[in-house]
């Protein structure tokens, strides 16, 4: 299969897409797997997919998890303690993907990665049917391995940009990319927020002149009205902490109502008049 095959196959990219040609902007909602155990988070995985979520990122439990915030963090942590291993996230992903048409991404440190072996993450991820990974603490300069193993396999490969990023930082991230740029709206660690930082627009308009094709903004979004203002200049708005309080508090139908709730603020009447075209895939 060529390069070119397989950036036209990129499931991130044609989700983002979908929800463009709709009117909307494209909702990505996190969830630990393993948290509270296995079967739940693929229960809130599908209860996501069906209130309005156009891509799911399912985390993989670190022991260091250094980006994250107290509420994610103490999630993983006891994911962790319950016996959650690596390789069930593939169960996760699986049973997602089995049963809906959502794109799923796994959002990994890189560690478990190495450890497992980076082809046979690969390999075990697209056989699952999920769509790729986000690699928080891999930069694409030391990414190589993971490059070719994800144009083996077909998967869309998310690096973060953040307001430090330099000039020629954003460009060699937009480079490696594959499905969509995630930026890091604020500096710090996950958790929500009451006004979206004011830096997350400047960070869009500097990676799309990088190339990006599409963008998309997380850290700190809680409800619609942060949707609906990240909507206006970002193709894609991540949902992590509020999602994961959800299940925390009330469980799947917690996390299902919170997402419907999310997805009213995701029409967008700009993009339902003058949709934005793409070469697909890319």
């Amino acid at each position: 299969m060529s390069i070119g095959d397989q950036l036209a196959r990129s499931k991130a990219a044609a989700a983002i897409d979908r929800a463009h040609a709709a009117g909307r902007t494209a909702l990505i909602g996190y969830l630990p797997a393993g948290y509270p155990d296995v079967q739940s988070t693929i229960e809130a995985g599908v209860a996501m997919a069906r209130n309005g979520v156009d891509l799911i990122e399912i985390g993989v439990p670190y022991s260091d998890p250094v980006m994250d915030g107290p509420v994610i963090q103490a999630a993983t942590t006891e994911a962790l303690a319950n016996g959650f291993k690596v390789s069930s996230v593939f169960d996760v992903v699986a049973g997602i993907t089995a049963v809906s048409e959502v794109a799923v991404l796994v959002m990994t440190y890189w560690n478990p990665v190495m450890q497992m072996g980076v082809r046979e993450f690969a390999e075990r991820l697209a056989a699952a049917g999920g769509a790729g990974l986000i690699t928080p603490d891999l930069i694409p300069d030391e990414a190589a391995e993971w490059l070719a193993a994800s144009d083996e396999f077909g998967l869309d490969r998310v690096f973060l940009v953040a307001p430090s990023s330099s000039p020629e930082r954003l460009a060699s991230t937009v480079a490696a990319s594959r499905g969509f740029v995630y930026a890091v709206s604020v500096m710090g660690v996950t958790g929500t927020r009451q006004n979206v930082s004011s830096s997350a627009q400047s960070l869009v308009e500097k990676t799309r002149q990088a190339g990006a094709q599409r963008v998309c903004v997380g850290l700190g979004v809680s409800h619609a009205g942060h949707v609906r203002e990240i909507g206006s200049y970002a193709d894609g708005v991540i949902v992590g902490t509020a999602l994961v309080a959800a299940i925390r508090d009330g469980g799947v139908a917690a996390v299902a109502h919170l997402t419907e709730e999310l997805s009213a603020g995701t029409p967008r009447e700009t993009l339902a008049e003058t949709p934005r075209q793409f070469p697909e895939g890319q």
